[in-house]
């Protein structure tokens, strides 16, 4: 997945992975962390890099200081709605592997012309925050500290998450963690890492014990206690979009499952944005915008 395990793992490292996982036992019997750290690598592919064209003209740059000995901060974009807006609902953004912040703008455009004021941010070892190699435990503690920022600058707001790919296993550990959000929104995500290697044509390779960094969202699922959209396109290539029904199934209600024909990993968002809002309308009874959207087209 260009924003998982192709995105994460492009085909040479994907022969890689193969190949080490093929130690793997020798290594877990000797104790040693060197698998933890390359499924860290591989997963996340922690980068300064940006999506081609991004644009955060207009976003106000966010300083978020995490509550760690070594003094760590997180970089984040903010893009809020007008001050007439009264009281516009606020969205954090957690995006998915390899790319920074910066490279989630249009989608970030999109959620903001829906009504949305929308905090993203970068998880540490990702674009302007805090260098170092992220987790799965890392990721959700920064989602937790965005999460924070949102309810202190916007106390009286009702909050919602949302993730894309692999941000949208993170969103879904973060909305079971908490009881405050409105709302959960994610797109092109999966179950967990195992059942992502398992959809691969070497899937078959019994590898599953073997992973640290699993995101087993289909474990967490059924733990949020607000209302769920689950978006996924037919034709993505790098999640299939049978992970996502099967998160769905595991899901409770009340929830939403829209399936985007023809859509790939990347553009579900910008192919269907009136599905888009008519689900987020009935799931989560929002008067949402219904302007046509001004954002350029772009792949994402």
């Amino acid at each position: 997945m260009p924003s998982l395990l192709s995105h994460l793992w492009p085909r040479r490292r994907l022969h890689r992975l193969t190949a080490a996982l093929g130690v793997a036992a020798l290594l877990a019997a000797s104790g040693c962390s060197v698998l933890d750290t390359k499924q860290r690598e591989w997963i996340f592919q922690p980068s300064d890099r940006s999506w081609p064209g991004a644009n955060t003209a207009g976003m106000d740059d966010v300083w978020i200081d995490m509550p760690t000995q070594d003094g760590a901060r997180l970089h984040a974009l903010w893009l809020p709605q007008p001050a007439t807006a009264g009281n516009a609902p606020v969205l954090l953004y957690l995006h998915g592997a390899r790319w920074n912040v910066a490279g989630s703008s249009p989608r970030i455009r999109r959620l903001h012309e829906l009504g949305f004021s929308v905090l993203a941010i970068d998880y540490r070892g990702f674009g302007k925050s805090s260098a170092g190699l992220p987790s799965e435990e890392s990721a959700a503690e920064d989602a937790r500290a965005g999460w924070d920022w949102l309810g202190r600058h916007a106390p009286d707001r009702p909050r919602f998450i949302f993730g894309h790919s692999l941000g949208g296993a993170i969103a879904i550990d973060l909305a079971r963690s908490v009881q405050d959000e409105a709302g959960v929104m994610v797109e092109a995500t999966f179950t967990s890492i195992p059942d992502v290697v398992r959809s691969f044509r070497w899937g078959w390779l019994p590898v599953g014990p073997l992973i640290t960094q699993r995101f087993a969202s289909i474990d967490k699922v059924a733990g949020i206690g607000s209302p769920l959209l689950v978006v996924h396109g037919s034709a993505d290539p790098l999640i299939p979009a049978t992970l996502g029904r099967q998160l769905f199934d595991a899901a409770s209600e009340p929830k939403r499952f829209v399936l985007i024909e023809g859509g790939n990993h990347h553009n579900t968002q910008s192919r269907a944005m009136e599905q888009y809002r008519q689900a987020l309308d009935e799931l989560l009874g929002l008067r949402l915008l219904a302007q046509a959207s001004t954002v350029p087209a772009s792949p994402r």
